[in-house]
């Protein structure tokens, strides 16, 4: 795993205030909270859109992926496209929405940069990065109301920032903000479920994915059984990583989201079917429809899953 110049809270501070300085063009509102914390409202009392939601995916990367969307052919051909070449640091040590920050009725999970100064979740006993020159961070949620001050005094308190020395990113599910942050995360699912299989971290040196941009939808759950379904069902991942090309082999053999137990339903339909419980789900669902892993050092690529046309067509029309 790589670091480098790597500063993951810098650059996403960096692309934090451009996004303030062109909240106009991009339909998005910034304020201040109760505690002189930056607010970003992405998407939940104003209508954000496609951009916004890419410059999410890239300050939820840290600055260390690249963003876009195309335009290509198919059923569903508007897509949202990954890729970083520190693809440990960009996803999981920022990108994974693993940061539990609950107050009495209002839940959301922290993703973004914060999280590498924070380290409260065991994922960083094994990731060593450090940020000492970061004077300030960003962290995004995926949620319809801004965070409370008992929120926004934990996250000041786990990253060492007074409030005013924070950005707090939020749009909901059901918005097409929401929509494009949560399918940009097609990549980082790869990562996360590579990780669950004890692949080593620093093998893996780079890795790009897509997968389509669902339209979004005024009812929860299906806002995010759509946004699910589109890397589920409709999401692509290829890895490049050290080592055999028995391990890439094996990697690209369980990678995919067809080895779960739950796939071949709608995400929708698996939620409900487990009570609204994310936990009684098999966590190796969460993951791209299709794998390629290449083997670097020895040129093999191998490759498995591939993409459920009649599960997008059930979810996404």
């Amino acid at each position: 795993m790589r670091d480098g110049h790597a500063y993951l809270n810098r650059s996403a501070q960096h692309l934090a205030d451009k996004m303030i300085e062109q909240a106009g063009r991009l339909g998005i509102n910034h304020s201040r909270g109760h505690l002189g914390e930056h607010v970003i409202d992405a998407g939940a009392s104003c209508p954000g859109g496609v951009e916004a939601g890419l410059r999410i995916v890239e300050i939820c990367m840290g600055g260390l992926g690249v963003v876009s969307a195309t335009l290509d052919t198919g059923k569903w051909p508007y897509s949202v496209n990954v890729r970083s070449s520190q693809p440990v640091l960009a996803c999981l040590a920022s990108q994974y929405a693993g940061w539990n920050l609950s107050h009495e009725k209002y839940f959301a999970m922290g993703s973004g940069p914060a999280r590498s100064l924070a380290r409260v979740e065991p994922l960083f006993d094994e990731i060593s990065y450090r940020e000492p020159e970061a004077k300030s961070s960003v962290i995004v949620l995926e949620t319809t109301t801004p965070p409370p001050a008992a929120i926004v005094e934990k996250v000041s308190k786990a990253t060492g920032f007074a409030p005013e020395n924070l950005t707090f990113i939020y749009a909901p599910t059901q918005s097409l903000t929401g929509a494009v942050q949560i399918v940009g995360r097609v990549l980082e699912v790869a990562m996360h479920k590579a990780h669950d299989l004890k692949f080593p971290l620093g093998d893996i040196v780079d890795g790009a994915g897509r997968a389509p941009i669902p339209a979004p939808h005024p009812d929860f759950l299906k806002a995010m059984g759509r946004t699910n379904d589109a890397i589920i069902y409709g999401g692509t991942v290829q890895l490049f990583v050290r080592g055999t090309s028995e391990a890439a082999r094996t990697l690209a053999e369980q990678l995919p989201s067809h080895t779960s137990r739950d796939h071949g339903q709608p995400f929708a339909d698996i939620f409900k079917k487990f009570k609204g419980d994310f936990y009684a789900i098999d966590p190796h669902l969460f993951s791209p429809a299709e794998v390629i892993v290449t083997a670097i050092e020895t040129g093999d690529t191998f490759r498995s899953g591939g993409i459920h046309e009649a599960m997008l067509k059930q979810s996404l029309d």
